[in-house]
């Protein structure tokens, strides 16, 4: 598959619809401190929950990036660092997360595999503190469903990256299945003490956020995970 294929799925027909700009985008609300605990709580399982189970999907995104020697990437949500010694080594590789135990882990990580090119730096997604255009790629690994407003985050992701600069996602959405769809909304505010929504519209956060993407995959297994690759234009 070409790194940019369009997505030849149905679903693409849902980004069309007059409703797509104003519904809303998970039947659950959360709040940053909320956030903050659920991920103290699960930064010393974090590796052993959602590692292997999730590593593919990482594994897919990094060559979806297209990481090429000197590039300047921002990961969102750097976790325990889980992803840090997947990049190339000839590229500057940011990490940030809200959480100060995820990002000791990260820590610990960086030191023990003597990663040399990522930097970990505690910051809001929200309200990233850097310049317009800083990065050539930013990417969000299994975060986008859990922060407070993941629209804003899109938003923050899509300003600090250069034009011509990739934004890529990975995340879990809701089914376009009208069963699965209906299941995910009812278990929504459950799945967030696991540390996600389970019910996050795609379509209308793409429109809402103001991306349009190039590629959106399935990946992982069972595939209920999607890599969507945009281009800021």
């Amino acid at each position: 598959m070409a790194l940019f294929e369009p997505h030849p799925s149905p679903e693409r027909e849902e980004f069309i619809g007059s409703d797509v700009t104003t519904r809303a985008l998970s039947v659950t609300v959360v709040e940053n401190d909320f956030v903050a605990r659920v991920y103290e709580n699960l930064a010393w399982v974090y590796d052993f929950t959602f590692g292997p189970a999730l590593h593919w999907g990482r594994m897919q995104a990094i060559q979806r990036m297209a990481i090429q020697p000197g590039n300047h990437v921002l990961e969102v949500g750097v976790g325990t660092g889980i992803n840090a010694d997947l990049y190339p080594r000839d590229c500057a590789v940011t990490g940030i997360d809200l959480s100060e135990s995820m990002l000791e882990k990260a820590r610990e990580r960086v030191f023990r595999k003597n990663v040399r090119n990522v930097r970990l730096l505690e910051m809001d997604a929200a309200d990233l503190k850097f310049d317009d255009d800083s990065f050539d790629i930013v990417y969000a690994p299994y975060v986008i469903s859990v922060v407070p407003d993941p629209v804003a985050v899109a938003r923050e992701m899509r300003r600090v990256c250069r034009p011509g600069g990739r934004i890529v996602i990975l995340n879990h959405f809701r089914s376009a299945s009208p069963l699965g769809a209906r299941l995910e909304r009812l278990i929504a505010p459950f799945t967030l003490y696991l540390g996600f929504k389970s019910d996050l519209d795609l379509p209308a956060f793409l429109v809402q956020a103001d991306l349009k993407p190039v590629s959106i995959e399935k990946v992982n297994l069972p595939r209920i995970w999607s890599l969507v690759t945009c281009r800021k234009e």
